[in-house]
């Protein structure tokens, strides 16, 4: 099941694959910095914006392709002086997503060669648990775009 998952970079995603996800109600609920509609504009400002962070910082999203559908997006994303794990996911695919961060981590670690990576929870996702038994620490909280977010960290030498 997780072995034909491929990892794209967004341009060459179908932007209206890319706009459907984006406007799932069970994904919106979890994205508290997205607001209105995703249309072809915000689409095109979203790609651009990720594949910036590619060229700026060597790393950034990707899209997740299964059995040639979209069926989510994440990877790392630069936050401040850290690298944020993100995953948003198609309730459908939720089951694949310890695999994906398993290659996200693997990246982060012995190819970027990063000390930490952060995961940033809103507060709609009530427990981090899951971040926990995963080697996350609790490390405090932040405000981006004026939404606080609890913010876990997960040191490379924990999993030595």
């Amino acid at each position: 099941m997780c072995r034909d998952i491929q990892f794209r970079r967004l341009p060459e995603i179908d932007p209206a694959k890319l706009m459907a996800l984006m406007n799932d109600p069970e994904i919106r609920r979890h994205l508290p910095l997205a607001s209105g509609d995703f249309g072809p504009a915000e689409c095109e400002r979203f790609v651009a914006a990720k594949e910036e962070m590619w060229q700026q910082h060597g790393f950034g999203p990707w899209a997740f392709v299964q059995h040639g559908e979209l069926i989510g997006w994440g990877g790392l994303q630069p936050e401040g002086d850290d690298a944020d794990v993100g995953l948003i996911l198609r309730p459908q695919a939720w089951g694949v997503g310890r695999h994906l961060y398993g290659k996200i981590v693997k990246f982060a670690f012995e190819e970027l060669e990063l000390d930490s990576v952060i995961a940033l929870l809103p507060p709609t996702r009530k427990r981090g648990g899951g971040l926990q038994r995963l080697g996350f620490e609790p490390d405090g909280e932040v405000v981006i775009g004026g939404e606080r977010f609890v913010r876990f960290r997960l040191w490379r030498a924990g999993l030595q």
